[in-house]
């Protein structure tokens, strides 16, 4: 049961909400004390929201004591749907393969890597595979002028309809950053547009052409923003998608740029961040699984103090690793950007070479020239 039905005042479930407390089991464990510290509130105030929670509880048992449990599935069943999962192409052979096939549907992906790597680029460049086959783009030396591009490319991308060899999604972005800018977002849009007709050229003339008959306001039309300014704010979203989805069902993508970025400004309790950060990361992952929709996650890179030296490592420290299905980190060889899947239940650990282009995330070549970075 989630805190949010609790016989409460408004403000005391938006305190316990941004406290990290989404649910009546996170209270089960807690002393009134703690409660009082972490909403700022009374030990008697403190006191009666966790007999109220109790109450609940007791209620919620009693009544799910009865309930039917559904939802066995045979293994045969779990290996066949895990094999007909909708996967996102990255635009690049190499780094295809390392992920069976690109970034999975009904999981959490985190990606994470240093600034100028592209990992904006390698979240939202994901779904013109058709284009990367005919179109080599020009190879930059650095990513920077095109990340914009990255940042809103997936939202534009998921719309391609299917009979253009795309998913006909609509997209949410959450930005926690204030860096949509909406009119980048209508050149990516109209970009796309001219890139699936110049994709209709290329095919064999004994199949049908794609008819593009999209404008670039519907493309806009079907990216649900948000602006997050708080940590607060981004928990409050978070707990409000399920019921946004459930009237939103062409949903198929959630990109948040980035998870990272109110938690460490605000937060100097790291046990309270823990918790709230691990609510939040199976929310996700409960939307993601019950939507069949793909949640990417972009995560900011920081310095650590390992055995004696300073070593670079994605933010939000080790137990949020552990948070989502999958986690890539981008890094430089040399002159050469590389992508490593540092985690997953069903990918083995390989790294793969990639390019940034003028048109996002490329097949490798060996133009670029940049100084080692991590």
């Amino acid at each position: 049961m989630e805190v949010s039905r609790l016989p409460l005042s408004a403000t005391q479930r938006g305190k316990l909400i941004s406290a990290g407390y989404t649910s009546i089991s996170s209270l089960s464990s807690v002393s009134s004390s703690d409660l009082a510290r972490d909403l700022k509130i009374s030990d008697g105030e403190a006191l009666e929201i966790l007999k109220v929670a109790s109450h609940s509880s007791k209620l919620d048992r009693v009544e799910g004591s009865h309930a039917i449990i559904i939802g066995a599935q045979n293994a045969w069943d779990m290996l066949h749907e895990e094999q007909s999962l909708v996967r996102i192409t990255t635009s690049c052979a190499d780094l295809d393969n390392i992920l069976g096939g690109g970034i999975s549907c009904k999981e959490v992906t985190e990606i994470g890597g240093v600034p100028g790597i592209g990992k904006t680029q390698m979240g939202y460049e994901a779904i013109l595979f058709f284009i990367s086959f005919f179109l080599a783009g020009e190879k930059l030396t650095d990513a920077e002028p095109y990340i914009w591009i990255g940042r809103i490319q997936l939202a534009v991308n998921v719309q391609i309809p299917p009979y253009c060899g795309g998913l006909g999604g609509q997209a949410i972005y959450i930005d926690t950053e204030g860096s949509f800018m909406v009119e980048r977002a209508l050149q990516v849009a109209e970009a796309c547009i001219e890139d699936m007709s110049e994709y209709s050229r290329f095919l064999r003339k004994d199949l049908q052409t794609c008819h593009v008959g999209m404008q670039s306001k519907d493309i806009l039309k079907n990216i649900y923003y948000f602006r997050v300014c708080s940590y607060s704010e981004q928990i409050a979203l978070t707990n409000y998608l399920e019921n946004f989805i459930s009237e939103n069902r062409d949903v198929k993508i959630i990109i948040i740029d980035s998870i990272t970025f109110h938690f460490r400004q605000d937060f100097e309790d790291l046990a309270l961040r823990t918790r709230v950060l691990s609510g939040m990361a199976l929310k996700l992952m409960k939307i993601a699984k019950d939507f069949s929709l793909a949640v990417v996650l972009l995560n900011q890179v920081t310095t650590k103090h390992t055995e004696g030296s300073f070593q670079l490592g994605l933010a939000l420290g080790d137990s949020w690793s552990h948070s989502c299905t999958n986690r890539v980190i981008l890094y430089w060889n040399g002159n050469e950007r590389y992508a490593y899947i540092d985690k997953s239940p069903s990918l083995k650990s390989a790294s793969a070479p990639y390019s940034v282009t003028s048109r996002g995330i490329r097949n490798s070549t060996s133009s670029c020239k940049r100084v080692r970075m991590m």
